[in-house]
């Protein structure tokens, strides 16, 4: 079911550091394998310690972030999740619960590998901007 039109689905994406310096043809390509969702409240999008695979991006409601049962943050519409679940098998930081219904579109690395596979082009800018932000995070200062 769509309940989100393509430029909702492309702006959010253009938000996400990891998608910095996609065109608008390759944010369309990336917005076309999105599936959208409507979650109810207390849906646990994720938890944390468990392996992650989704990305989600949310449209419309609250989701509660928590590590060790603390909460660390209110996510909310335009904000997302599990970015680096799309590149990495590393186990989830935190757990993310729905506070309230929450609508939002998710990515998963199966149909995001295979658009990387058809477009090359898109796979070398997502890994570009992915390195980057570890740069920028990492607290190693030969990473400059």
């Amino acid at each position: 079911m769509r309940l989100f039109s393509q430029d909702t689905k492309v702006q959010a994406l253009r938000g996400v550091p990891l998608f910095e310096g996609l065109s608008r043809q390759e944010f369309v390509q990336l917005e076309r394998i999105c599936e959208d969702l409507e979650v109810e409240q207390g849906k646990v999008l994720c938890q944390e310690g468990q392996i992650g695979h989704e990305f989600f991006v949310i449209v419309e409601g609250k989701v509660q972030v928590t590590r060790k049962g603390r909460r660390v943050a209110t996510l909310t519409s335009g904000d997302f999740l599990g970015e680096i679940a799309m590149v990495t098998d590393m186990p989830r930081t935190a757990t993310a619960t729905a506070e309230t219904p929450v609508r939002l579109f998710v990515l998963t690395p199966r149909e995001f590998h295979a658009m990387l596979d058809q477009n090359p082009k898109v796979e070398r800018k997502v890994l570009r901007a992915l390195a980057q932000r570890l740069a920028r995070t990492s607290s190693d200062p030969t990473l400059v």
